[in-house]
């Protein structure tokens, strides 16, 4: 058995989605610890697409457990859409293969009007939210007046923290925002609705983790967003709203940190990022269009472009430090196919000094700009590879030279956005080398 946790190592947007459908053929329990819809995971399985905002992205595989822990912040009219159109593939989503916490917050119309109406005041100066209400949801929780999901199946408990919620929210947004208000009583029915929907799928997600865990089964940890996303570690203000880094999986799930076997941080093989924020490597040029478009570089969530640059490995040195990664997945290997020469970011250069570091100041990070080494890119097409043999001896160069600065083997590699596109060095799942999940051959890394 094992307990793993997947995050981020970047701004997000590294391609976790495939990395937690493929580790969740070996998962009894897959578990969303944080963030909310305003984050997306894109598969690709068997030629169909399908796009996950708040469903783990295992609830590809039926016979296993998804769960949506305390962490997350809900929103329950997008999750029954969710559910819903997940059905109309052919994909039931019952009480048997999803549990809901009931101590997850819940997002309420209120959240999504005053996140809109914040941004649209604030202008060029905008830190380019979705609007999904994730943020002023975490600050109900962090200010003790939050809804959660246990409310939603009390319709007195609920009644009485929508009518307190409700007058100051309208307040601010009719006298500060000049926002129409908002109807109580069409909330009210509403969200009693949706609480209906879920009863069957509320429960304890801790207690059920720790069933799991006594018996030996494979517990997988998802997690949204990025590192540099991080409320407390990351490019603050430009973050999101929770703890995106491994130790916030105990937190958002409700497991002790000796529970944790592995940490396994997600690299994209080059970096983008969604929003305004300070973005070292970003690539402005023709080199930056041809990656975009190659990698399909566009929000799963918002359909917004992505901001695209070289892999920086001082943003994926940080995350190693603060997520405790014992692994790498690299993803999108194959978009750089075709561009003659790499770069990767081994350090800045911030107003004459050298940098290992992402500075805290967001005014010095800036003024950074990367020290760049140079790799030979490759022509080879390598969606169809199998094995690290089979690579084209550059890619080997390009991924050694990341082992290198990193300090950290890389135990997974996608080069392509199929299941099936996937080099497997070592199993997560256990400490020997991978088994015949897909033909992949044994790298030492």
């Amino acid at each position: 058995m094992a307990n793993v946790i997947i995050v981020g190592t970047q701004w997000g947007d590294e391609g976790k989605g495939k990395v937690v459908d493929l580790l969740s053929e070996q998962a009894d329990f897959i578990v969303r610890f944080q963030g909310g819809n305003n984050a997306g995971h894109t598969l690709v399985v068997n030629g169909k697409k399908h796009i996950f905002h708040l469903i783990p992205s295992g609830i590809l595989h039926q016979d296993k457990k998804c769960m949506i822990g305390n962490g997350v912040v809900l929103d329950p009219g997008v999750l029954i859409e969710e559910m819903d159109r997940l059905g109309e593939v052919g994909l039931r989503v019952t009480p048997d293969n999803l549990l809901i916490s009931l101590y997850t917050h819940v997002i309420m119309p209120y959240h999504r009007a005053l996140d809109l109406a914040r941004e649209n005041r604030k202008g060029r100066t905008a830190i380019g939210t979705t609007g999904r209400g994730i943020g002023p949801c975490y600050e109900d929780k962090v200010g003790r007046g939050g809804i959660r999901v246990h409310d939603l199946l009390d319709s007195a408990a609920f009644s009485e923290k929508l009518a307190r919620n409700i007058e100051e929210k309208n307040f601010i947004l009719r006298n500060f925002f000049q926002h129409e208000a908002l109807d109580p009583a069409e909330i009210m029915d509403e969200y009693l609705a949706y609480g209906e929907r879920l009863r069957p799928f509320a429960g304890n997600v801790s207690l059920q983790l720790q069933e799991a865990d006594a018996q030996g089964r494979n517990i997988l940890f998802e997690g949204a967003q990025g590192t540099q996303l991080d409320i407390d570690h990351g490019t603050y203000p430009y973050v999101t709203s929770s703890n995106t880094v491994a130790g916030n999986a105990c937190c958002g799930a409700g497991i002790g940190p000796t529970r944790i076997d592995s940490v396994l941080g997600v690299v994209k093989a080059y970096t983008t990022r969604v929003g305004g924020g300070p973005f070292p490597s970003e690539l402005l040029g023709e080199t930056g269009e041809h990656i975009r478009k190659v990698g399909g570089e566009f929000g799963a969530t918002t359909g917004r472009p992505r901001r695209c640059g070289w892999l920086d490995m001082v943003v994926v040195n940080s995350a190693v430090r603060l997520n405790g990664l014992g692994g790498l997945v690299i993803t999108k290997l194959d978009v750089l196919t075709g561009i003659p020469v790499l770069k990767i970011g081994v350090s800045y250069n911030c107003r004459g000094s050298r940098l290992d570091i992402v500075p805290a100041e967001l005014d010095a990070l800036e003024a950074c700009e990367p020290v760049l080494e140079e790799f030979p890119g490759w022509d080879e097409d390598i969606e169809k590879v199998r094995t690290w043999v089979d690579l084209p001896k550059n890619a080997k160069k390009y991924l050694e030279a990341i082992e290198q600065i990193s300090g950290v083997p890389i135990r997974i590699i996608s080069i392509g956005p199929s299941r099936d596109a996937t080099i497997i060095l070592k199993d997560p799942f256990n400490d020997k080398a991978a088994q015949q999940l897909l033909s992949g051959n044994i790298y030492d890394g």
